[in-house]
């Protein structure tokens, strides 16, 4: 089975997250959509991403493709219902994609959609959660995080743990190579899931749900709050409530993070704090790239969304509902403007842009530090999103599907 994780309209829609990566490559619950998927349903998988994204996300198209849009979290009655797809028959639910089997090989989610609505329909009528948004991916959180709980460790048993912890309830699941150490997890709330060789420092006080990704720290005396996944290779401490990391992403020192995401390559220095709630608790408007505006979110809460590679300094403060692009570097006093386009330089005082060159050189650093390369697609993405931002930078606005 040829599976084809495609991206559409709905791509624009999360940006900045998915400048740098397909829809199906975001992290939500334990593990990336695309993780889900391969677990849920075997078969050959490949991307169809916006086309600069394609040096690193290839294509891949066979006889009998099954199409599937890549912000959609697999169930098992969704597995059924698109391997039962008969071609050229397309799955929606509310007018949007969900998936299409075909012979054809389509090279762009748009093409794709076009050609999907003049094809036979069929309604899904089944509960899904489909990731259109970036408070998406935090507000599903909890919900996700217990279904990835259930499948990765079902019929397993949890390495052990030291009696030195304080562990609340049974709903805990340990990894080989994980070491937690003088720790408090409450998992009356939620499960919590500790990958393979990550820690947990001794102080720590854990509520579940939460996940803690392969190879990463929670610093000691940390505070985490559910709903929360920490991915792969992070560093995290101070006060965190309901907060994705998609990974490589330092949070070390205290400073309080909610309801946010924080995408890959990111720092966050010191004391950096975030609001999540407005003073006068009205609904949080932030930053929509597809809309050129600021849009409701239908949310109270809603704290920080980061970009990959993007940086803040000391005692960073951030409104609620700020938008920091890619390759952003951001710092001194006062509280920096609520969207800050991708390769910006400076804070409240105000932004230049930050040279391509530059932050390129920062990004080779920041990645040799833990032994990876920038790659040369890795490079040409970043040059593609320099070039699309510009005109945010210089106080336009740009349409990024002509």
């Amino acid at each position: 089975m040829q599976i084809i994780l495609f991206d559409d309209k709905r791509w624009q829609q999360l940006l900045p997250l998915t400048f740098t990566r397909p829809v199906a490559d975001l992290r939500i619950g334990i593990d990336t959509i695309r993780e889900k998927w391969e677990s849920a349903l075997p078969g050959n998988y490949a991307w169809l991403p916006e086309p600069y994204l394609n040096g690193k996300f290839p294509v891949g198209y066979a006889t009998d493709n099954y199409y599937i849009y890549g912000g959609v979290i697999p169930t098992t009655k969704l597995i059924a219902a698109v391997s039962n797809l008969q071609n050229d028959e397309v799955l929606v639910q509310n007018g949007e994609i969900i998936a299409t089997r075909s012979q054809d090989h389509y090279f762009s989610g748009m093409t794709l959609c076009e050609r999907a609505a003049t094809l036979t329909q069929v309604e899904y009528p089944h509960e899904l959660i489909i990731i259109t948004r970036p408070w998406h991916l935090f507000q599903h959180n909890d919900t996700v995080l217990r279904q990835d709980f259930e499948r990765l460790t079902k019929g397993r048993k949890s390495q052990d743990i030291t009696a030195n912890n304080t562990i609340i309830g049974n709903n805990i699941f340990v990894e080989p190579g994980a070491k937690v150490e003088a720790a408090t997890i409450n998992t009356n709330a939620g499960p919590v899931y500790i990958s393979n060789d990550a820690e947990i420092m001794e102080g720590s006080l854990i509520r579940g749900p939460f996940a803690l990704g392969k190879h990463s720290t929670i610093k000691m005396g940390a505070k985490i709050y559910g709903a929360t996944t920490v991915g792969p290779h992070c560093k995290v401490g101070g006060e965190v409530n309901n907060v994705i990391f998609q990974s490589y992403s330092n949070k070390g020192h205290d400073g309080f993070l909610g309801n946010s995401v924080i995408g890959e390559w990111c720092n966050l220095g010191a004391d950096t704090n975030s609001s999540n709630l407005k003073n006068n608790y009205a609904e949080v408007k932030i930053w929509d790239y597809q809309t050129q505006k600021f849009i409701p979110t239908g949310l109270q809460f809603c704290g920080l969304i980061m970009g990959d590679h993007s940086k803040c300094g000391i005692n960073t403060m951030f409104n609620t509902g700020t938008v920091v692009g890619v390759n952003a570097n951001i710092f001194g006093d006062g509280f920096p403007r609520n969207f800050i386009p991708s390769f910006s330089w400076g804070g409240a005082a105000g932004f230049v842009t930050y040279k391509l060159s530059d932050a390129m050189v920062v990004a080779k650093d920041v990645m040799a530090r833990r032994t990876m390369t920038l790659s040369e697609a890795d490079k040409k993405i970043l040059t593609t999103i320099y070039e699309l931002s510009e005109k945010y930078r210089k106080g336009q606005l740009i349409f990024l599907h002509k």
